[in-house]
Formats: structure tokens, C-alpha cells, sequence
């Protein structure tokens, strides 16, 4: 979807005033590029189970992503686009996919069969919930009140991703045992454990937390958590999908510099921010640490940005064909 000159000038106000508000605070630090780390972290055993279960590798899984990204010429000029439209280097949306199906699921062989499930997801008929409560009925405890002050979907929904931490998971509360697990495979997992979300993996939570920016950028329906239907058919359709990663770059992008952190140049750490989630605490958490004497002054790339780093040359010859 075409972009109008005034969002795109509406972004980019955005971001000046971020900068401007984090420049008062802290000066901003230039992540260099690279890993901070000389060797890979651990990476989980569920990756490595999902590569077992499927007979293959992380070497493996790799090369078909990369290939996918070489021969898709049109699915390469919609990371081009989404990029040039969020204003972020088109490497970010690149690293974000390889280490998806690098270490989670593994690329299908044509992406347009993505646009088969979109359809698929659609048309069920299925609402998000948690031991029979919907996720807008559990909303509307006392717990979650606070969180109504945020206007913005990114701030609203982590507000809420925090409070079901903090105030839920591993309780046991009126006599409901709340699992130890979160907010996002609490409630937003409708259908089986470890099903798929289309070629970004992009969760339904992380979908309603960029909402406000896709809808504002690229004008896309705000999305709501009342019509799970068509946060599926965003997620599952490759054009779509292909937006929100950028917006998910470019929002972790804004709250890291809003605290004073310049991650651009680093793909790696916005690798790391998309496979991990909720930004906004982790920048917090960061710039609180480095303002702690003896704190961590840089942020640091986890297992699945380390390979984005370490394969960089590569990935930006992608971009080059």
C-alpha cells in the first residue's frame, strides 16, 4: 500500500521529537556496529527440538531463508519498499527473517502459500481467551487500570504484557491458578502451542502493539483484539506481514533513542529486540543500568541477532541483486 508524502512527513516529525526528547535526557550513545559478544549465546533447546523434529539444521534452515531472499524478487522489492517507508535500512527487515527461520520455524518453499492461511485464519472462528475468559473480559480487572492512562497501542499493550507479569503469571489468585507463562501464549495462542504466525512471526500481541504506527504510516485498519480474524489475515499475508516487521523495527528503533541509545547501525540488536519482544521495558531496564555505576553501558545482541551479525555480509549482498 502506497504511503502519502504527509504520513511519511508525520513519521518523520515522530522521530524528531523522540531524538529532540531523548537528547534533553541523556546524550545519545552510537551503538556500534557488531557483536558485543565474541562467541554465539546459548541458544534455546526449543530451537533445537524444532530442528530435530524436522530433520534439519540451523545450517540448513539458514540457507533455505537466504535462498528464498535471493530468488523472491518480489517478495525482496516488498522489504525495500516496507523499509524505505519506515525509514529504516532494509537489513533490519532482512536480519528479523533470517533468524525467524533460522531458529524457529522453517521457511516454506513459496511465500505466496502464506497468502492460502491468511485466508484460512480469516474465516475461523475463534476469539482469544484464557480459561474461558476473553482476553477483553480479563482486561477489565483493577490490576490492568493503570495501563488505561496509555493512549497509544505500543504503550497500552505492554502495559498490559507487564501487568499480567507482574500481577498474574505463576499466582495463584481468588483461587485461579494462573500458569507461568505469558501474556501472549496465555491469551493469544487460539488454535495449539507453537503454531505459526506466517512469514514475520509475528504474534497477534505484537501486531496490536505496532497497530497505531501501521495504521498512521501505512494506513492499514487499526487492529483490535475484539476481531482476531483480521489480526490473523495482517500477520499471514505476506504483503502486510512484510509492514509490520518494519514497524516493529522502527518502534524498537525510537525507544531505544528515546533513551538514549542510537541502535540503527546494528541489526543485530534489532534482530534481537523482534525475536524478544517489549522494548520499552528493556530500554528502561538499560538505561537504568547504564546510569548504575559499573552498569552495562551497551545493549547486547542475544543468539538469534548474533547470527544477523556474524552473516552480515552476506545478508547485504541480498539486498544488492
Amino acid at each position: 500500500m502506497r504511503t502519502s508524502l504527509s504520513k511519511t512527513s508525520a513519521l518523520s516529525l515522530l522521530v524528531i521529537l523522540t531524538l529532540a526528547g531523548a537528547c534533553l535526557g541523556h546524550e545519545l550513545v552510537r551503538v556500534p556496529p557488531g557483536n558485543r559478544n565474541s562467541v554465539q549465546p546459548p541458544i534455546p533447546n526449543t530451537s533445537a527440538l524444532r530442528a530435530k523434529a524436522f530433520d534439519t539444521t540451523y545450517e540448513e534452515k539458514y540457507q533455505k531463508i537466504v535462498g528464498v531472499l535471493r530468488e523472491d524478487k518480489e517478495l525482496m522489492a516488498s522489504i525495500k519498499k516496507a523499509a524505505q517507508t519506515y525509514q529504516i535500512d532494509p537489513i533490519h527487515i532482512v536480519g528479523a527473517l533470517v533468524g525467524e527461520h533460522t531458529y524457529n520455524i522453517t521457511i516454506v518453499n513459496r511465500v505466496k502459500s502464506y497468502y492460502v492461511k491468511a485466508l484460512a485464519y480469516s474465516q475461523a472462528d475463534f476469539t482469544f481467551s484464557y480459561k474461558d475468559v476473553s482476553v477483553q473480559s480479563f482486561l477489565k480487572k483493577p490490576e490492568f487500570a493503570h495501563c488505561d492512562a496509555f493512549t497509544g497501542s505500543a504503550e497500552l499493550w505492554e502495559c498490559r504484557d507487564e501487568t499480567w507479569d507482574k500481577s498474574f503469571r505463576g499466582k495463584v489468585i481468588d483461587g485461579i491458578t494462573y500458569e507461568n507463562m505469558t501474556f501472549q501464549r496465555a491469551f493469544f495462542q487460539p488454535f495449539f502451542a507453537g503454531q505459526t504466525f506466517g512469514l514475520g512471526q509475528i504474534s497477534p500481541l505484537t501486531a496490536l502493539e505496532v497497530t497505531d504506527l501501521v495504521h498512521a504510516t501505512s494506513g492499514l485498519p487499526k487492529l483490535s483484539a475484539d476481531d482476531s480474524q483480521a489480526i490473523y489475515r495482517d500477520i499471514m499475508d505476506p504483503d502486510r506481514s512484510v509492514i509490520y516487521i518494519a514497524a516493529i523495527v522502527r518502534d524498537a528503533i525510537d525507544v531505544y533513542k528515546a533513551q538514549g541509545f542510537d541502535i540503527t547501525d546494528n541489526p543485530g540488536l534489532t534482530a534481537t529486540l523482534y525475536n524478544v519482544g517489549q522494548p520499552r521495558r528493556r530500554a528502561l531496564a538499560l538505561r537504568q543500568a547504564a546510569d548504575a555505576a559499573g552498569g552495562k553501558k551497551l545493549p547486547e545482541e542475544n543468539y538469534y541477532g548474533w547470527l544477523v551479525n556474524d552473516k552480515l555480509p552476506e545478508l547485504r549482498g541480498l539486498l544488492t541483486q
